[in-house]
């Protein structure tokens, strides 16, 4: 029904009258001049479509392997996982990029608004971080921490500064999958406990120990994983049992009703009464950890009742636990409103974890604690060969800069606020538009059925959706449960023009559904 959009919305190609499919139009109009939607002295019907920022730069002509081979070595030689994971039906093959900016192999330029998952914060081959790699790489490339180099030190001084007291101690690890598992060691060491408490629809990565922590079925696996840990319920305002207009610290609310006196919060206590009841009842009188993320990313932009970690934190410390802030995706200023996202909810974790955003895109992660607890740590003997390399390290102390010099996190703040402010308006004007939540540019789109019950949108219209937002040369990601929320986290140097570029694709796609369903 929905996909007539895509199928009929061009029927003239360079004079010849006869039906086009959206892609077949999409794919020629590129190789003449790049992007759909981007300004072109090519003659096309006018359907006042939105037109997508100029860009100075130019891609060199891609000259590598055919995309049939491509495809065909992911097929063969790729573990089926991989394209499991590959997104659209017909998958973007990436040439090059610069900073918000993605070209394809066919000289098409996309709007980046998933930034790889949240990794490339300050932009794609940003010229500052480029040059620090370069420079890196002419002198040393790898060592391990057996040696002493300059690169891994100056950095740890470097990030340290960005922590309040106590959190001063920094072991560097490879991925957030890794940062995790070692967090997860270190509180049990410490603790002397060994159970971990976790937010029903989290993710905290991939590897047997996180896959514990990590609350989505389609990442589990039939096999004994993740021992020791266990879910409570994620205090979702929106999709939650309890929920409504003044809960969040974030620019737009959701739209439930909200009868709670001034000062007060039904859902929040709510919530907290839920994990009451599991430290009561699933998990013994001393647990080691409490993992949360500041805000759901995988979940879809969750975001909790303004003072729930706060309690939370309170209630674990008291089981003898540890609160550990996963801010793999919500760090280094993302949030807009603070550097880390636990800032927002003015708490103070024990251990915080981070990758993605802390290099660019360059494989590497952190974990950041307490003096005392990296001394129980040390109880044994713990050897990372990669974690920390002269590369990486030079890599991750020129991202710090440019966050300040670029003015990133302020960029997160000014600009984030602006597609949320927008977005709710299309949320008030489109019935499948659920819910719009997030701070800075960490946001999340829910797509419904309808508000009333707030079940996902059908998944076939949501990836129809999803096809034409790409299809008009912008790249997002899904996530939630269902796959029912548009994630989008764009690196952080994107400018208004690119804000409203999207908010115009956006607004098109939903209106043309729209249309075709009334």
């Amino acid at each position: 029904m929905y996909g007539g959009f895509s199928k009929n919305i061009f029927r003239y190609l360079g004079g010849r009258n006869r039906p086009y499919g959206f892609s077949d139009f999409s794919a020629k109009f590129h190789r003449l001049c790049g992007a759909f939607c981007q300004r072109s002295t090519v003659k096309y019907p006018s359907l006042d479509l939105p037109t997508m920022p100029l860009c100075d730069f130019k891609p060199v002509q891609y000259k590598g392997m055919p995309k049939d081979r491509i495809l065909e070595i992911r097929k063969q030689s790729y573990n089926p996982m991989t394209l499991k994971a590959t997104y659209y039906k017909q998958p973007v093959y990436i040439h090059q990029g610069y900073m918000q900016w993605l070209w394809d192999t066919d000289g098409r330029r996309y709007l980046d608004f998933f930034a790889g998952v949240a990794t490339v914060s300050v932009g794609h081959c940003h010229p500052k971080v480029t040059e620090a790699a370069e420079k890196q790489l002419r002198s040393l490339w790898h060592t391990t921490n057996i040696y002493m180099s300059s690169p891994p030190h100056e950095y740890v001084e470097k990030l340290a500064a960005c922590f309040p007291d106590p959190l001063k101690v920094i072991y560097f690890t490879n991925s957030g999958s890794e940062a995790n598992d070692l967090a997860m060691l270190m509180a049990r060491l410490h603790t002397g406990n060994y159970d971990i408490i976790s937010f029903r629809g989290a993710y905290h990565g991939g590897s047997p120990q996180t896959l514990g922590l990590t609350s989505y079925s389609a990442y589990k696996f039939p096999i004994a994983n993740g021992f020791g840990c266990h879910n409570t319920m994620c205090p979702d305002v929106f999709k939650g049992p309890w929920g409504g207009k003044n809960c969040r610290d974030s620019p737009v609310q959701t739209v439930r009703d909200c009868n709670c006196a001034p000062g007060c919060c039904h859902a929040n206590d709510m919530y907290i009464e839920e994990l009451k009841e599991v430290l009561s009842s699933s998990v013994p009188c001393r647990i080691a950890a409490f993992f949360g993320e500041p805000l759901q990313g995988v979940g879809g932009a969750v975001q909790y009742p303004r003072n729930y970690l706060k309690e939370a934190y309170r209630l674990i410390r008291q089981s003898g636990g540890l609160c550990i802030a996963d801010e793999v995706q919500t760090g280094f200023g993302r949030t807009g409103s603070d550097f880390w996202g636990f800032q927002g909810h003015g708490v103070i974790p024990d251990i915080v974890t981070m990758a993605k955003g802390i290099a660019n895109g360059y494989p590497m992660g952190a974990v950041v604690t307490t003096k005392e607890i990296a001394e129980s740590f040390a109880k044994g003997l713990h050897f990372n060969t990669f974690g920390g390399s002269p590369l990486a390290c030079a890599i991750a102390s020129s991202v710090l800069d440019t966050i300040k010099e670029d003015g990133t996190q302020q960029i997160s703040a000014t600009i984030g606020t602006y597609l949320l402010t927008e977005l709710a308006k299309l949320r008030d004007k489109y019935e499948i538009i659920g819910d719009v939540r997030g701070k800075g540019l960490l946001i999340g789109v829910e797509m419904v059925k309808d508000k009333e019950s707030r079940r996902p949108l059908p998944a076939e219209t949501l990836s129809q959706i999803f096809e034409d937002i790409k299809d008009m040369g912008i790249l997002v990601g899904r996530g939630g449960t269902f796959g029912q929320v548009f994630r989008i986290k764009p690196p952080m140097c994107i400018t208004k023009e690119d804000a409203d570029f999207f908010l115009a694709v956006f607004s098109h796609v939903i209106q043309k559904y729209a249309e075709l369903t009334s």
